[in-house]
């Protein structure tokens, strides 16, 4: 299957990195989480909380006029393999079409080797984080749709 081109390379990536490789890029993406913008940072029950992760995560997500979808989460630094998967979901994906988002398998992480360097229970944190975007995604859509007077199918 292929991804968004963004997500691609980045899933390409870690496929073809010896495992080591594969643990730092992981570090290395949770250090490029963006901070919340204040409309989120000031109204943190605006987010979402991802109950299955191991960790306190949260993620909102915004589908603008053109189907453009941006992510915004929020993840300890202490918790830096579901941080970091957050950075590579938000590199990769921020940007891309509402339709690219929901096709999206909830476990695609499989082809980048994370169940190498990752325990079972974060890899199931990790499918419920796309779960949970792509069904903000698709509720922002189906809402969209209906203002416009569109019937969805």
């Amino acid at each position: 299957m292929s991804y968004p081109a963004k997500l691609q390379r980045i899933v390409d990536l870690f496929a073809s990195a010896p495992k080591d490789i594969r643990i730092q890029a992981l570090l290395d993406y949770s250090n490029r989480v963006p901070p919340l913008p204040p409309r989120y940072a000031d109204n943190r029950d605006s987010l979402e909380q991802v109950h299955e992760c191991q960790s306190p995560f949260f993620l909102a997500t915004e589908v603008d006029e053109s189907g453009a979808v941006t992510m915004f989460f929020e993840s300890p630094p202490e918790a830096p393999t579901v941080r970091g998967y957050a950075g590579i979901l938000a590199e990769g994906l921020n940007g891309e079409q509402a339709t690219a988002v929901l096709e999206l398998p909830n476990d695609f992480y499989y082809g980048m080797g994370l169940e190498d360097i990752v325990t079972p229970q974060r890899l199931r944190g990790m499918g419920a984080i796309v779960a949970r975007l792509k069904r903000q995604v698709a509720d922002q859509v189906a809402g969209s749709a209906g203002e416009s007077g569109e019937v969805s199918t």
